[in-house]
């Protein structure tokens, strides 16, 4: 994937049995964002890429380089504001 493609992917990171995850992605479906899922249970480098950014919760939503972690509408507006 190079570059470009991949500052223009937004990223849910997940978890199974979570509701505030799902919560996330029927919003960011509300207003017509694409997005790719990872389960870090089921995903290992997922769940290492949140550790080294020192997310050890999900949901988290990866918008380009930046992170917003649980549900924080208001970060994610303004993460996909500036996206």
């Amino acid at each position: 994937m190079n570059d470009d493609v991949t500052s223009r992917t937004l990223t849910v990171f997940s978890s199974p049995l979570c509701g505030p995850c799902e919560q996330m992605k029927a919003w960011l479906r509300e207003r017509g964002y694409s997005f790719i899922v990872r389960d870090v249970m089921m995903d290992e480098e997922a769940g290492e890429l949140l550790e080294s950014h020192g997310i050890r919760t999900t949901p988290a939503l990866q918008v380009g380089d930046r992170f917003v972690v649980g549900l924080d509408l208001a970060a994610m507006e303004e993460a996909l504001a500036d996206w």
